[in-house]
């Protein structure tokens, strides 16, 4: 089955390249960075052991490190690229005539 998003409108993070920050949307706080010109969004904090993701940092790779055990995911999908198997929930970001959107999976009554 398809994912279905509910977007939301969110005032552009103003952020150089490879600069990390935190904005909230729709009451979740929710991660940015610019890798090769291009906005991500991602997960607030880490799946392993809730590190801050904005408190690391974006390697020469696209990779987001989380700042207490160095794990790394791609910022354009998520994946974990150093090996621990953990995935960092992004979000699809779209930018409309009217400014930036995110992207929320619509889930039903179960979460499903």
């Amino acid at each position: 089955m398809a994912k279905t998003y509910t977007w939301h409108r969110f005032a552009d993070p103003g952020i150089g390249e490879k600069d990390l920050t935190i904005l909230e949307v729709e009451g979740k706080k929710i991660s940015f960075t610019r890798y090769e010109g291009a906005l991500y969004a991602f997960a607030y904090k880490c799946p392993h052991a809730s590190g801050v993701m904005a408190d690391g940092w974006v390697d020469e790779d696209g990779n987001v490190v989380c700042p207490l055990h160095r794990y790394r995911f791609s910022v354009k999908n998520g994946r974990n690229t150093s090996g621990e198997g953990y995935f960092l929930k992004t979000y699809p970001i779209e930018k409309r005539e009217d400014g930036w959107y995110l992207g929320m999976e619509k889930t039903g009554l179960f979460g499903w």
